[in-house]
């Protein structure tokens, strides 16, 4: 059994040899409360500093010491941070609250991995997965100059993993997201990771990528797209045609009407889109020959999804096909035809095994939310006023469900499970010929 001066000894507590002497001669009960009260008073001095208690934020969390109980009812985790601070309106200034909140509830920023993370995947939640300073703003949580690497030796074994995989991970979702990073952003990573990190690196890489293709593509999709549907489809006929002199054409606008019974009807919008060569050839049409309108085909535009409806013609066979003649003086710099007998080697094939697939000419196409017969006959109407033709000639309409009817089955169709087509529900006809039974008739 120890005495008590080793007991005070071990525990630290700063006192002298008067006082020492005093609990000696004090009996042994009198010992006991007193070396109790000495322990109580320095486990005291290490609970926490005034100044700490100062600095903390008055929405951070409470700690206790009631035995067992450490922490408080009302400490949140990093998910249920975002849905207890944002109870309501989910914004840029909400989210910047909420990392404000963690930032200046711990002045060493436990957890601040996981709090990245969490903030990450409620960024599209809170529609700020495109803004710069956002993403700033979370790297601005990390601690500053305690994971930069001293030596040549902590930067080879990569100098604090976890952190600066998150770092990596701040920036991939910038990558994947478009956004280029700024000056702010380099002096944040070099303060945080240092020079040699693997965050630099990757910023290095896209500072040297992204100015080269971020303007590469010569048809840009905005990133705002249109709310309105006749706008939106306006602006994807546009880019399906790619042709600078067709004519978008508003058939129909949406539009809510009351019947005399009091029942609301609601009419679809209904925009068309035609060139001067598709009306040429539209007007060069066999009228013995009928056309179809067929859809609906999907057009994706970032995260929406449209549909478009098509008037076009059978393939002509080929023996019914003429050639334009060949007038081999209309260009004398540029020849039309080259006609060489190269010589082929042993090893070379006569024959290519490529099947061409002839496709009938496109005529016009349509944009609508309800692709009915009864609208997509509108449309037909509306195309005979500057095609002419189009009244001798027969219309077939080979339709696929609408949108709405695919909406529908997507949500209520159990997965694993299709419903038959029209095909499929019709009685087995003869099969086809082959493709050399129709080349030998």
């Amino acid at each position: 059994m120890r005495c008590v001066c080793c007991l005070i000894r071990i525990v630290g507590h700063p006192v002298g040899s008067a006082a020492r002497c005093r609990l000696l001669l004090q009996p042994a009960a009198s010992q006991t409360q007193n070396l109790h009260d000495a322990q109580q008073q320095v486990l005291r001095c290490y609970h926490g500093s005034p100044a700490c208690a100062k600095n903390r934020h008055p929405t951070a969390p409470n700690f206790v010491n009631d035995g067992d109980k450490k922490r408080d009812k009302s400490l949140v985790g990093n998910n249920d941070l975002f849905e207890h601070v944002a109870k309501e309106l989910k914004d840029k200034a909400t989210f910047k609250q909420v990392v404000d909140v963690f930032t200046k509830a711990d002045v060493r920023r436990r957890g601040h991995v996981e709090f990245i993370y969490a903030a990450l995947k409620k960024m599209p939640e809170f529609g700020v997965e495109r803004d710069l300073a956002v993403y700033n703003k979370l790297l601005d949580v990390f601690p500053k100059e305690v994971f930069v690497p001293r030596n040549f030796i902590q930067q080879m074994f990569n100098h604090y993993p976890r952190q600066q995989e998150c770092g990596v991970q701040v920036l991939e979702q910038m990558e994947s997201y478009g956004i280029t990073p700024n000056m702010e952003t380099k002096v944040l990573l070099y303060q945080i990771f240092g020079e040699k990190g693997h965050p630099m690196r990757k910023f290095q890489r896209l500072m040297y990528w992204f100015p080269k293709f971020k303007h590469a593509n010569p048809f840009p999709v905005p990133q705002q797209l249109p709310v309105d549907p006749v706008e939106l489809a306006h602006l994807s006929l546009t880019r399906i045609a790619n042709d600078l002199d067709a004519q978008v054409t508003v058939y129909q606008m949406p539009l809510t009407d009351m019947t005399e019974s009091g029942e609301p009807i609601t009419l679809p919008h209904l925009v068309g889109i035609q060139g001067p060569s598709q009306m040429e050839l539209l007007a060069n049409h066999n009228p013995s020959r009928p056309v179809f309108v067929e859809g609906p085909f999907p057009l994706w535009l970032r995260k929406t999804c449209v549909y478009y409806y098509i008037l076009r013609a059978e393939p002509i066979p080929l023996n019914e096909k003429m050639e334009e003649p060949y007038d081999p003086e209309r260009c004398f710099d540029y020849p039309l035809r080259l006609d060489l007998d190269l010589d082929r080697d042993l090893g070379e094939e006569e024959s290519f095994d490529v099947d061409d697939v002839d496709e009938g000419a496109v005529f016009a196409m349509c944009m609508t939310n309800q692709g009915d017969q009864a609208v997509l006959n509108q449309w037909i109407t509306g195309l005979q006023q500057t095609n002419p033709i189009l009244g001798r000639v027969p219309t077939i309409f080979r339709l696929d469900a609408s949108p709405r009817q695919l909406q529908g089955v997507a949500n209520t169709e159990p997965e694993g499970h299709r419903h038959p087509t029209q095909e499929e529900i019709q009685p087995e006809e003869e099969e086809e010929p082959s493709r050399s039974q129709r080349m030998k008739q």
